[in-house]
């Protein structure tokens, strides 16, 4: 919907920004850096008046309720909240996404052949395969940012353009404009949406609001840490609402400080908001940490290699990792994965 005029803009404002490459590179040499001197969340956050900062959410999903309190290093969260058990997916539920007959190929490369798959609404799932596989590419033709050989994806039943959707970047550096401050870039697509100005930032600071992140807003990207440019990438493809969320590598750019934090953000937002997530990762203890199914790719031409669920409960946590159920998931994964390489 909002995202072609966010795309062409996109294009426009790289062309401007290669131009004017040194300079940016200058000031990217003085934003800070993520380490413990320069944690995410030094700043305090620009909110209307009577706004609140600390903000109590109860989960509809499978009936959890969860606060979130900042800890005291501002780098974590603590989750109080009754552990449920996951309910599977229902065997006559809809898919959100459906794709048929899909097929892709670069020069003499097939990608993708006749592909098939189903995504279920409502849940986080991870993509993991051999490099090449085509991870990253999916996602890219599901959102319509590069163009299938052949086959459809439909979205309930609906075109692309019919929908809401958002799209985080892997290169979180050149996804914001170093020209608009971070509260304008979350806003920017309420602006392509013609959605009025004190609409657009009433949205945002309720978002803000809402996820508890203590941020000053007016900064603009070169003066953020990398953790907290991606964290307004994440936040300026949820403040439209998306239907579908989809994340190529988000934390890929991060470090492991920074990566583990917002891992916790990214759980949090699936659990408040019910969102539909497509995540594309090549850390595989992430891509289980994170998901309700894996979807475990072949090498190219790329078909499913498995499609494993994940029922360790929500909210995750550092004890998820060493928890059996997790291992066990995790090593399944991992074979289908060593097989698929030893196939190719």
């Amino acid at each position: 919907m909002f995202s072609n005029l966010v795309f062409q803009e996109d294009q426009k404002w790289l062309f401007e920004a290669r131009q004017q490459r040194p300079a940016w590179s200058e000031l990217n040499r003085q934003r800070p850096r993520d380490n413990v001197d320069s944690p995410l969340l030094p700043t305090p956050i620009l909110l209307r008046e009577g706004t609140s900062l600390a903000p109590s959410s109860t989960n509809s999903r499978a009936g959890e309720s969860t606060v979130v309190t900042p800890l005291q290093d501002g780098l974590s969260f603590e989750h109080v909240s009754q552990r449920v058990e996951r309910l599977p997916l229902a065997a006559d539920r809809r898919p959100h996404v459906t794709i048929r007959g899909l097929s892709k190929r670069f020069d003499n490369t097939v990608i993708y052949d006749k592909f098939d798959l189903d995504i279920p609404r409502g849940e986080l799932i991870s993509i993991f395969g051999p490099n090449g596989c085509g991870k990253s590419t999916l996602i890219n033709i599901i959102a319509g940012l590069i163009p299938a050989d052949a086959g459809q994806v439909l979205f309930d039943g609906m075109l692309l353009k019919e929908i809401k959707f958002g799209y985080v970047f892997q290169n979180y550096r050149e996804a914001l404009f170093p020209w608009l401050t971070a509260l304008d870039n979350i806003c920017y697509p309420l602006k392509m949406m013609k959605v009025p100005n004190d609409e657009r930032r009433a949205r945002t600071e309720k978002l803000v609001a809402r996820l508890g992140i203590k941020l000053n807003l007016g900064l603009f990207p070169y003066q953020m840490s990398g953790g907290q440019q991606q964290l307004v990438s994440i936040m300026r493809a949820l403040v439209v609402e998306p239907e579908i969320l989809f994340l190529d590598e988000p934390f890929s750019a991060l470090d492991y400080e920074m990566t583990l934090f917002m891992r916790e953000q990214l759980q949090r937002l699936f659990m408040e908001s019910g969102t539909t997530m497509v995540l594309v990762s090549h850390d595989l203890e992430e891509a289980v940490y994170l998901a309700d199914r894996v979807l475990l790719l072949s090498r190219y031409p790329a078909r499913v290699a498995d499609f494993t669920p994940v029922a360790a409960p929500r909210p995750r946590g550092l004890s998820t990792l060493s928890e059996p159920e997790f291992v066990r998931t995790k090593a399944h994964c991992l074979n289908v994965f060593q097989r698929e390489v030893r196939r190719s």
